[in-house]
């Protein structure tokens, strides 16, 4: 069971910031062989959703984004290769949209940019595809929404 805490990019510990962009790095550049820039500005204005394990250790994480007009978006979704398979990565789906609820209520739509291969796993929280499979950084993805 992991234990989900939201929190701005300005009360992040150094730390914490630390082992984000590890378990990101570790993921999107190494494991799926990708290289592009992770670290961006958005991080400066994103809701960081962590997950951690009983141990302490970040497991789980993920970016949220008030968008215009009653709209938000999540990205940068990764769990550990140690941590998958036993459910922690509905885990965090299902605490990004409670988070998303709870810091924007007035939230109608949450957008996301998925991974192609994962397109199963997010129609399964309601997702549903908006656009035809498209390259970005060299994989595939697909643009999804989910109406709330």
């Amino acid at each position: 069971m992991l234990a989900f805490k939201t929190t701005q990019f300005d009360q992040l510990t150094p730390r914490q910031l630390q082992a984000i962009y590890k378990l990101r790095i570790q993921i999107f550049v190494v494991e799926q062989n990708c290289a592009y820039q992770d670290v961006d500005d958005t991080d400066l204005t994103a809701s960081h959703l962590m997950g951690t394990a009983a141990n302490g250790q970040l497991v789980a994480y993920a970016r949220l984004m008030k968008e215009p007009d009653d709209q938000a978006r999540f990205g940068r979704i990764v769990v550990s290769a140690a941590a998958r398979g036993n459910g922690n990565g509905q885990a965090l789906i299902r605490a990004a949209i409670a988070e998303i609820q709870r810091l924007w209520p007035a939230t109608t739509q949450i957008n996301i940019q998925a991974q192609h291969y994962l397109d199963r796993f997010y129609r399964s929280f309601g997702f549903k595809p908006v656009s035809a499979v498209y390259l970005e950084d060299g994989i595939p993805h697909q643009d999804m929404i989910l109406k709330l």
